[in-house]
């Protein structure tokens, strides 16, 4: 059972990935790799790095 700072970890991760437009246009893999990726890392999107794989 995930603890709660886990759960809050990854909805804070939710919502930085959406407010960064992670979730737009899901259609290929790579897409879909950068959007977990910045749901992962979102505090690297707040540093202000690019996660967006090319």
């Amino acid at each position: 059972m995930p603890s709660i700072l886990v759960i809050v970890y990854v909805v804070v991760g939710l919502i930085v990935a959406q407010q960064h437009h992670y979730f737009s246009n899901l259609g290929t893999i790579k897409r879909i790799v950068s959007a977990v990726l910045a749901v992962l890392l979102w505090w690297l999107l707040l540093l202000g790095i690019n996660l967006h794989i090319k």
